[in-house]
């Protein structure tokens, strides 16, 4: 059973002025963006058996999203460099400060990761180890 399934997802980015308490900056978003690799920009779309609970729960939401890198924070140019459909992986991105862009899902990456979840199953809920009984409570001391 293969670990990973990949797909190419081309796009465009665009700005627009943004001014917040009197400084203008650029908002970047993703355009266009369709399966395949004809746009301007091109990225493969990599699914990991290690994400399969974060796609679900990606997947579950009123609106599913995909999670771009695009370089820096504070760098003027988004300079894409990685996508995915997790919000755990799109979040350590971010914490180590890199730009993150998101788009809604189209439904035909849904159903692609839908497909992969019914094939290669769903993640394995997480269980908590028991503790021995009593572990971790004061003993009661006897006067």
């Amino acid at each position: 059973m293969p670990a990973t399934t990949s797909c190419s997802l081309s796009f465009d980015l665009s700005s627009v002025p943004v001014t917040i308490k009197g400084f203008t900056q650029r908002r970047w978003r993703v355009t266009d963006l369709t399966p395949g690799d004809a746009g301007p920009w091109c990225l493969g779309l990599q699914l990991l058996m290690t994400e399969r609970a974060a796609y679900r729960f990606n997947l579950d939401s009123s609106t599913p999203r995909l999670f771009l890198r695009a370089g820096d924070s504070d760098a003027p140019e988004p300079c894409p460099s990685a996508i995915t459909a997790s919000q755990e992986v799109a979040a350590a991105w971010m914490d180590g400060e890199q730009r993150v862009l998101e788009v809604a899902m189209p439904l035909a990456i849904q159903a692609w990761i839908e497909a992969y979840l019914a094939r290669y199953g769903e993640a394995p809920p997480e269980s908590r180890k028991k503790k021995r009984q009593g572990a971790g409570r004061a003993r009661e001391l006897q006067p």
